[in-house]
């Protein structure tokens, strides 16, 4: 017979399920990665209400016992739950999607693998906590923006501490740049990149043809192209994610956008965007929204709604990445393998100023200090990371490799691949701080002011570096 939980008792109902679940968990009745039952289900079963069920299972995620997953529910997680590791396990975390098969198809059946996959939103959340609490994974996927965060914390370890021959004859030979910089820390490498996407403008050929025009190279051809097709009843000329409401997105594009200017946010001694250049990209923003080729209502976009318009026919052009291919190909009805017959995609078009033709990230594989077998995560990487790996990743998920030998492997048989992996030789990263996140609001903040007229570009881009090197503790330059 199921213990009762009382209303009754002075311990709030809440505390009582917290309290048996942990006691089941520990007992082995749910063993690790197994599903706890459904909210509904505990509702039922106790006769409760949901709100004290979902108090309690919140609290259980909060302390790492607990793995929710939106739409499939909550599971005990395998990296809390105590037991006796075999020797040969290494332990990883990460997000939900194709990283778990990828992973697994890589690395060979004499190691024992036992990993963990959570929402990407929460991925960091997680990782933190599990570090606090000491049980951090061996190896965990990352997104790129954390990785100064999490090393200059101490989080992750020298790559050239385990395998210095592997650093020195692989990856500095093979990975591409920008992303040996990116993920260093002191000159030494802390994570690999384990795939890449680019930032640009997808269009949709036939109107760009229609418009007897080719594919913008630069500003001014953006514009130009921008006001051809623009027109009552016509569909957008060009939409974007352009304010806070599509977070991380609407910053990828502007940085991409400032690059393309030879415009920056800050380097490794002080904050540069308050810059003519930077200024110049705001304006120029600013203009195609005074002159009806970007949509005023694009500051309140999330981050998916420019994708599905240019899909569904609403948008000509749309600011991107080289990962919008499934959906895009999805939301139009077409395969990925054909998205090219129906949309181009290419790097953002020069600036004034010139600069950089586009703006890179994605994810990255990083070893943790707290890993119990260090030299077996090492080895994991190398397999994960290898040519062949990465070469299969990049076909699967239409990623980037993030190695030349990978990338000319995947290309092979991939137009989309083809049409992107070379942008890579010109790209950017987002810049290198352990403050990033908050950096990126402020960027986000300062585009929305801009396209809502409630600031002028200078006064945003000096307004913004100051907000900038508030955070960050640099200078202004």
């Amino acid at each position: 017979m199921r213990p009762a939980i009382d209303p009754k008792q002075p311990l709030p109902v809440y505390v009582q399920l917290k309290t048996l679940l942990l006691e089941e968990i520990l007992s082995g009745q749910y063993g690790p990665g197994e599903r706890l039952p459904t909210e509904h289900e505990m509702c039922a079963r106790y006769g409760i209400s949901r709100t004290p069920v979902n108090r309690a299972l919140s609290e259980l995620a909060d302390e790492g016992v607990v793995l929710r997953h939106r739409r499939r529910g909550s599971f005990v997680n395998p990296h809390w739950v105590q037991h006796h590791p075999s020797p040969r396990e290494v332990r990883i975390i990460v997000p939900d999607g194709c990283w778990e098969a990828l992973v697994r198809e890589a690395v060979p059946d004499d190691l024992t693998l036992n990993i963990v996959s959570v929402d990407l939103s929460d991925l960091h959340q997680v990782l933190v906590r599990a570090v606090a609490e000491g049980r951090a994974p061996d190896i965990a996927v990352l997104d790129s923006v954390w990785v100064h965060e999490f090393a200059a914390s101490g989080f992750l370890m020298p790559l050239d501490e385990l395998d210095a021959d592997w650093v020195r004859d692989e990856y500095e030979q093979d990975f591409l740049e920008p992303f040996r910089s990116a993920n260093t820390l002191d000159g030494r490498p802390v994570a690999v990149q384990a795939e890449a996407d680019v930032a640009g403008i997808w269009y949709r050929r036939a109107h760009v043809a229609a418009a007897g025009q080719e594919p913008p190279r630069t500003w001014a051809e953006l514009a130009a192209l921008g006001q051809v097709l623009a027109g009552p009843g016509r569909p957008i000329p060009l939409t974007l994610p352009a304010g806070s409401r599509a977070g991380e997105t609407a910053t990828y594009c502007l940085l991409s956008l400032l690059a393309s200017n030879g415009a920056t946010v800050l380097d490794r001694e002080a904050v540069t965007l308050d810059s003519p250049a930077a200024a110049d990209c705001l304006a120029f923003l600013r203009q195609l929204l005074d002159s009806g080729v970007i949509p005023a209502d694009a500051v309140a976009y999330d981050r998916h709604r420019p994708i599905r318009q240019l899909a569904q026919g609403q948008a000509s052009m749309a600011f991107g990445g080289s990962y919008d291919a499934p959906a895009l190909a999805a939301v139009a009805g077409v395969t990925t393998d054909d998205v090219l017959d129906v949309f181009g995609f290419i790097g953002m078009p020069t600036g004034p100023n010139g600069g950089a033709a586009t703006l890179a990230g994605g994810m990255v594989y990083g070893i943790f200090r707290q890993a119990s077998a260090p030299q077996l995560a090492m080895r994991v990487l190398r397999e994960i990371t290898s040519s062949d790996a990465l070469a299969r990743m990049s076909r699967a998920t239409w990623q980037i490799a993030s190695r030349r030998s990978a990338v000319d492997r995947a290309a092979a048989t991939a137009p989309l691949l083809r049409a992107t992996g070379p942008l890579l030789e010109q790209a950017v990263v987002r810049p290198v701080t352990a403050q990033y996140p908050r950096v990126s609001v402020q960027l986000q903040s300062m585009l929305e002011a801009v396209l809502t007229g409630r600031m002028e570009p200078h006064a945003a881009t000096a307004r913004t570096a100051e907000m900038i090197s508030a955070i960050t503790g640099r200078p202004l330059a």
